[in-house]
């Protein structure tokens, strides 16, 4: 099913690796122009710059000045017809709350909240001169399922999740559509790599939570992108203001 994305100008933040790099290889696929925020160039995101349809763009978003330099090169190229909000990060809190430091928060809250929150500020204007888009932020799970060892994680993804929801009633009547997508583990470098969340907890980590899921396994990078594509496209063209969650069943609740 082709979903309209072709010639479209779309920006993607954490677009190195993970899920980033599945929706801005999936992007590519589709045919939209990509203009891909990340910190470095990994061998991955450099094949699909050299196929011609992504730009790299080296930034460091928690920087207050990020976001503006990352729009401002989209804009640079023409109109800009979407955002995907994905950077992010966690950090395991293995010696609990009272060790979770000011500025272990403040690091959490700019990195994984304040950082789509500019992006978003810097990206509206030009959406609306362009007469709508779509913006989809990627939040977690954490969001409503609060856990005591990502606990300034969760609290930043609930922060995300209820700030995307307010904008959408905001720009909804304006023609941007505002939606989130919420994973559960997902099978990525912030759970699978070196330092990752699995490594952190220790044990059979990785077994142990996939248990949990109906599924019995993670998620896959591409199929949380198919699910931002699907959001981006106009075939949601009456979706705004939800969030959709990816999570092979883990959240039992309704």
């Amino acid at each position: 099913m082709r979903l309209g994305l072709d010639g479209k100008r779309v920006v993607v933040t954490g677009a190195s690796k993970g899920i980033g790099l599945a929706v801005t290889r999936a992007l590519a696929d589709e045919g939209a122009r990509v203009i891909a925020g990340a910190r470095s160039l990994t061998d991955e995101l450099r094949a699909l710059v050299d196929g011609g349809s992504v730009r790299h763009v080296a930034v460091d978003l928690v920087r207050p000045d990020g976001a503006s330099q990352l729009i401002g090169a989209a804009a640079e190229e023409g109109r800009i017809d979407g955002l995907i909000n994905n950077v992010g990060g966690v950090k395991v809190r293995t010696r609990g709350f009272v060790a979770v430091t000011d500025e272990d928060w403040l690091d959490t809250f700019q990195l994984s909240f304040f950082s789509s929150v500019r992006t978003t500020r810097a990206a509206v204007p030009h959406l609306l001169a362009a007469g709508g888009g779509t913006i989809v932020t990627v939040t977690s799970v954490n969001a409503f399922l609060p856990d005591p060892g990502v606990i300034d994680y969760s609290a930043a993804k609930g922060a995300l999740l209820n700030f995307s929801k307010a904008l959408s009633k905001e720009l909804g009547p304006r023609g941007i559509r505002v939606n989130t997508v919420s994973p559960g583990p997902v099978s990525t470098d912030l759970w699978l790599g070196h330092g990752g969340v699995a490594d952190t907890v220790g044990g059979d980590a990785v077994a142990q939570q996939s248990a949990l899921a109906a599924t019995g396994r993670f998620t896959e990078p591409g199929e949380v992108a198919d699910l931002v594509l699907l959001l981006a496209s106009e075939r949601a063209g009456n979706v705004t203001g939800s969030d959709f969650v990816i999570d092979g069943g883990l959240i039992t609740t309704l």
